[in-house]
């Protein structure tokens, strides 16, 4: 994979069955997707492995998976806290005026007036909406309302501009 960027997009939190099955959270939305990405780079206490086969699906209120190398319960065990990253290309294109956090994360944020906020640290769902984390001379969360506060987004610039208060 060279140096391709690598995106979180679940980890493994427990065991299930006796025969190397693992029980995961995604990040994916919906959170069954993360199925349909490969390969899986998993990284655990620092260091990574890659997994092309892996095999998976819904079970009750979560999901389950597994790997052929995976033969006994000890050997899922010991993958619990593992982060599961898959490349940013695994990912099919964002619709027209859709974005993936992943892309937004880094790009410049810049007032209508010019003023410069900072970079986006990170998004976060409150369940309402989506608010950016942006770094500059400090942190300011931003909400990610399309036209409303965040009026344009330009990849290709890296570049989001917003319609905010430097002082809030």
């Amino acid at each position: 994979m060279g140096g391709e960027r690598l995106i979180r997009v679940g980890k493994i939190v427990g065991v299930h069955g006796v025969s190397g099955w693992f029980k995961l959270e995604s990040d994916t939305d919906p959170r069954r997707n993360i199925f349909r990405y490969a390969p899986w780079t998993v990284v655990q206490r620092g260091v990574s492995s890659c997994v092309d086969a892996v095999e998976g699906r819904e079970q009750g209120k979560g999901l389950v998976g597994h790997w052929p190398a995976l033969e006994t319960r000890e050997q899922a065990e010991a993958l619990i806290g593992a982060e599961i990253f898959v490349p940013r290309t695994a990912l099919p294109a964002a619709a027209p005026g859709e974005f993936y956090w992943v892309d937004l994360e880094g790009l410049r944020v810049v007032g209508l007036d010019g003023f410069e906020f900072g970079r986006v640290s990170h998004l976060f769902s409150t369940g309402a909406n989506e608010v950016m984390s942006v770094i500059g001379e400090r942190e300011r969360l931003v909400p990610f309302l399309r036209d409303e506060v965040v009026r344009d987004v330009d990849l290709d610039a890296g570049l989001i501009r917003i319609d905010w208060d430097p002082e809030f």
